[in-house]
C-alpha cells in the first residue's frame, strides 16, 4: 500500500503544482462554504461524494490522534464523526487515540508511524512540540493531515489541514463585543486548555483588545481547561470577592454554562436583558438555544465536522488528485441573541 500511495501522492502533488503554480491559497476567509457538510470547499480538487476504493484493493491504514471526547460537546461530536467515517466499510483500517496530553499524543503518533500507517490524522493538543513527529512521518512515507486544530509547522510537513480559524473566531467575537458600546468592559476571561490552538486563537484576540483599550479590563483571567465545574468555581470566586464585572468570555460552551450556573445561584441576571454579557464558543445545540432564548448573548461557531472533508481528501489523493488548497478553513459565523434564528440552530447545532 505504501508504494502505491507514494506514487499516487507524488502524481497528485505534481499535478497540483502545475495547476496552481505551487501557490498556497490558505488564509482567513479563503474557503467557501459547500452548503451541505458545513465544511469549506477545496475547489477543483474537492472530494467526490462517492468514496473511491484504494487502488490496490487493500484497506487504507490511518492513525487518528484526537482529544478526549469527554472534553466538551464539540469534541464528542468531532470524535463521533471521525469514528463513523474511518471504518472498514468506507475503505479504512483505523486506529484511534484520544488524549488531551500532548506528550502522550506525541508518543502514540510515533508508535503509529512505526506501525507504518498510510495516513496520520492529527488534532494536536498543543500547537508546538511536533517537529520530530512530522519529520519522522515524512521519512517513513506516512502522510499527515491535520484536522480541527493547527500546529506550528511548515506547510511542507503535512499534506493538508482541515481546521477552524481560531484567531478569526476570537476576532469575530471581540469585534461583536466592541460593537455593544459598553462604557466599561470588566471581563471574566475563562480560558481553555493552555497552548491549544483554540485557546491561543480565542485568547489572542481578547488580549489584543484589552491591551489596546483603556476601558477594557480583566477582572480575572484563568484557565479552566474546558471544564465546566472549574469555570463555575472561577466565577463563584469573583462573585465572592465583590469585584464588579459585566462580561464573561468563556472559550467554550461548557465553561460558559458553568459560569452561568454560578450567576444563577447568586441571583445575577445575564443575557439579552441581563446585567452580564455571556460569550461561548463551539456548536452545541443547547448553547445555540441559550442564545436564541436570550439567556446568552453570543456564541462563536466552531464546526466539529471535518471527517467527511478529510475522507474526501484521502480518496482524491489515492486517485491522483491533490487538494486545491493546502489549508481548508471551516466557515464559522458568530451568532448573537438579537439576530439568531431557529434555522441557524437547526443548521449549525450539533
Amino acid at each position: 500500500m505504501k508504494k502505491i500511495l507514494s506514487i499516487a501522492l507524488a502524481a497528485a502533488m505534481a499535478l497540483s503544482l502545475a495547476a496552481c503554480g505551487g501557490g498556497n491559497n490558505g488564509g482567513n476567509g479563503s474557503a467557501a462554504s459547500n452548503g451541505s457538510s458545513g465544511a469549506a470547499s477545496s475547489g477543483s480538487g474537492a472530494a467526490s461524494s462517492t468514496p473511491a476504493p484504494a487502488p490496490s484493493g487493500d484497506l487504507i491504514t490511518v492513525g487518528v490522534i484526537n482529544n478526549d471526547p469527554n472534553e466538551s460537546g464539540y469534541r464528542t461530536a468531532n470524535d463521533a464523526a471521525m469514528r463513523s467515517t474511518f471504518t472498514e466499510e468506507n475503505g479504512y483500517k483505523a486506529t484511534f487515540f484520544n488524549n488531551n496530553d500532548a506528550a502522550q499524543q506525541i508518543a502514540t503518533a510515533q508508535q503509529m508511524i512505526q506501525d507504518e500507517v498510510d495516513f496520520l490524522l492529527l488534532s494536536p493538543a498543543s500547537t508546538t512540540g511536533w517537529d520530530t513527529v512530522l519529520k519522522d512521518a515524512q521519512d517513513a512515507g506516512t502522510y499527515v493531515i491535520l484536522f480541527d486544530r493547527m500546529l506550528e509547522a511548515d506547510e511542507s510537513m503535512y499534506v493538508a489541514a482541515v481546521v477552524s480559524d481560531m484567531a478569526a473566531e476570537g476576532e469575530t467575537a471581540v469585534n461583536w463585543l466592541a460593537d455593544q458600546g459598553l462604557d466599561e468592559y470588566n471581563i471574566i476571561h475563562i480560558q481553555g486548555l493552555m497552548g491549544s490552538d483554540a485557546q491561543v486563537g480565542r485568547t489572542g484576540a481578547l488580549d489584543a483588545k484589552v491591551n489596546a483599550e483603556a476601558n477594557w479590563n480583566y477582572v480575572t483571567q484563568q484557565a479552566a481547561s474546558w471544564d465546566e465545574a472549574t469555570a463555575k468555581t472561577i466565577v463563584e470566586s469573583v462573585i465572592n470577592s465583590g469585584k464588579s464585572f459585566n462580561v464573561i468570555y468563556a472559550e467554550n460552551n461548557g465553561m460558559a454554562r458553568g459560569a452561568v450556573s454560578a450567576l444563577d445561584n447568586a441571583g445575577i441576571t445575564h443575557g439579552k436583558d441581563g446585567d452580564v454579557i455571556i460569550i461561548g464558543f463551539d456548536s452545541d445545540t443547547w448553547a445555540m438555544e441559550s442564545v436564541l432564548n436570550g439567556s446568552w448573548n453570543y456564541m462563536g461557531l466552531c464546526n466539529p465536522l471535518q471527517a467527511e472533508v478529510v475522507d474526501g481528501i484521502i480518496k482524491d489523493l489515492m486517485n491522483g488528485t491533490a487538494p486545491a488548497q493546502k489549508v481548508i478553513y471551516n466557515p464559522e459565523p458568530g451568532f448573537d441573541a438579537a439576530t439568531i434564528t431557529q434555522a441557524d440552530v437547526d443548521t449549525y447545532g450539533t
